[in-house]
């Protein structure tokens, strides 16, 4: 597995931002209902997105990128 950036600067400047405004969010619910998952589950999807923003790295992207490619891979192969 090759994990190098496929987001770009400004890309990843979006994913931090709303990755920590959606953590701070769930954070401050979940200090009032603690009992609520929901809550947790968007603090937990808000980490990943600033863990893309740090590294500059979508795993969502590089698969749309990998089926596309093999989407031409195999329309060439069907020219030919």
């Amino acid at each position: 597995m090759n994990v190098k950036p496929n987001i770009g600067i400004v890309n990843a400047l979006i994913r931090l931002t709303c990755g920590f405004t959606m953590l701070a969010w769930s954070t401050a619910k979940l200090a009032k209902k603690p009992n609520r998952s929901r809550y947790l589950m968007v603090a937990m999807m808000s980490a990943m997105k600033i863990g893309e923003g740090i590294v500059r790295y979508c795993p969502v992207t590089d698969l749309m990128q990998q089926s596309q490619d093999m989407n031409r891979q195999n329309k060439q192969d069907n020219r030919e």
